[in-house]
């Protein structure tokens, strides 16, 4: 009598990949990084978030990016795209699928000199940028810090230390390549794809994957730029001082006021400024109305490179700390609403509070002219949740309740939320519903999905 034949072993999608992510190195310009190699545990990781992907690949060019979207595809895996990785839910990296990296693709270049054109791989970070930039005498308004990634944040809007003067980072796009889920390379701005190219601009990652920026650098060399520290004693009436200034402020002057918890630093908070002027003269006048909101216990403001206004990121939160960030935007900073925040920062849940003043540039560009649409808005107020306890996540969101009747959207680049109703509330219904439809007409299937995502209809 025969033996019984030999089970069958059936093998997963994730091996299945993984054994052809094997050959796909002999395909790619880049690298492909498996879990058995030694450089595994250099590229699996998100800032902020462990991941354990059957396959990393390190793409190099348009054509190693279609390699990784297909290997996803074919295999039904889950496919994130990283540029710096630093996205607070941690879209950078996950478990089983593929991460698309895109960090070998960073190189900034000045492609027209005389109108300032810079040309920027999106996996370069923002110090990589500053870095060419500078001693060109040029900027572009980024971010806060020097490692975030290219790519992620100009997709979600970009804002950063002169949004006042100069706008998001996506008023400086002038046209962007794109790979999308079918494998083509299509270049995206006003005049080719031009809806691709509005939705790019505020979208986020659902519409393909952008290698390449186009961006209009600004004439900037150095900035005045540092902190002003305050007593903490009455912060609602200083928050209202502070309001006071932005209203009536140059476009020049873009503030961030920073609010650590009661326990972390119980007797101050800060403002953050930058002045995009290279003349110190005006720039200390500016900057005078705000000596005058609170007695200043402590400043360092001074003439800089743009590129060092940037700072380093702040270190990842100790184990089993994940940290909740939400933020909300509004057209009116009032009194009853600057009282409210500021009760919430004093309550029971350690929290970190930040309030970004907006206007000014940003504000000129129609609602309908980007996928980031409250442009009248005149604050951004946000908030992170530095507590797993129960009642602190308890009054946290009672925190959030009570802004509500007071704001309107949010900044995507700044929420670790990714409740399908709280991505919509990101945008106004129209301009959602636009981005539902044209997400249906470049990925249908949803390949893009590991980000802040909208389904396609």
């Amino acid at each position: 009598m025969s033996p019984p034949p030999a089970p069958v072993r059936r093998l997963g999608m994730t091996e299945l990949a993984t054994r052809a992510a094997g050959g796909l190195r002999q395909r790619i310009a880049g690298e492909v990084v498996l879990p058995a190699d030694e450089t595994y545990d250099d590229h699996r990781n998100a800032f902020q978030h462990e991941g354990s992907p059957a396959v990393i690949v390190r793409a190099r060019t348009h054509d190693d990016v279609r390699h990784a979207i297909d290997l996803a595809s074919e295999h039904d895996l889950v496919l994130s795209v990283r540029s710096g990785g630093h996205s607070l839910p941690g879209f950078g990296t996950n478990d089983g699928g593929v991460v698309l990296d895109l960090t070998l693709i960073d190189h900034v270049e000045v492609i027209d000199a005389a109108r300032r054109i810079v040309r920027i791989g999106s996996g370069a970070r923002w110090e990589d940028v500053a870095r060419e930039l500078g001693p060109q005498g040029l900027a572009i308004s980024s971010g806060d810090t020097t490692k975030v990634g290219v790519g992620g944040l100009i997709l979600g809007g970009g804002m950063g230390w002169m949004v006042r003067r100069y706008g998001l980072t996506i008023d400086a796009l002038v046209a962007a390549d794109v790979v999308t889920a079918d494998g083509r390379v299509l270049r995206a701005s006003a005049e080719e794809n031009p809806d691709l190219f509005w939705a790019l601009r505020g979208g986020g990652g659902n519409f393909g994957v952008v290698t390449h920026f186009e961006l209009v650098a600004q004439p900037v060399r150095e900035v005045y730029a540092g902190s002003i520290v305050y007593p903490r004693a009455d912060l609602a009436a200083a928050l209202k001082g502070w309001r006071d200034v932005m209203r009536a402020a140059p476009d020049e002057l873009t503030t961030m006021v920073g609010i650590l918890p009661e326990m972390l630093m119980p007797e101050s908070f800060m403002i953050g400024v930058c002045v995009a002027t290279g003349d110190a003269a005006a720039a200390e006048k500016i900057v005078e109305p705000l000596l005058g909101i609170a007695a200043v216990t402590a400043q360092t403001l001074t003439m800089k490179p743009y590129g060092d206004v940037l700072e380093e990121p702040p270190p990842p939160p100790p184990p089993g700390l994940s940290p909740v960030a939400a933020n909300s935007l509004t057209a009116d900073l009032s009194d009853e609403l600057i009282d409210l925040y500021a009760a919430g920062l004093a309550g029971d849940a350690p929290m970190v509070g930040q309030l970004r003043a907006l206007g000014g540039a940003m504000s000129r560009v129609p609602t309908g002219d980007t996928a980031f649409a409250y442009r009248d808005s005149e604050a951004m107020l946000s908030a992170v949740l530095l507590s797993p306890a129960p009642e602190a996540h308890a009054a946290f969101g009672a925190f959030r309740t009570s802004l509500a009747p007071h704001t309107r959207g949010s900044y995507g680049n700044l929420m670790t939320s990714v409740d399908p109703d709280d991505v919509a509330a990101l945008y106004p219904p129209e301009t959602y519903k636009r981005l539902v439809a044209i997400k249906g007409s470049y990925d249908p299937e949803n390949v893009f999905r590991r980000n802040l995502n909208i389904p396609p209809t």
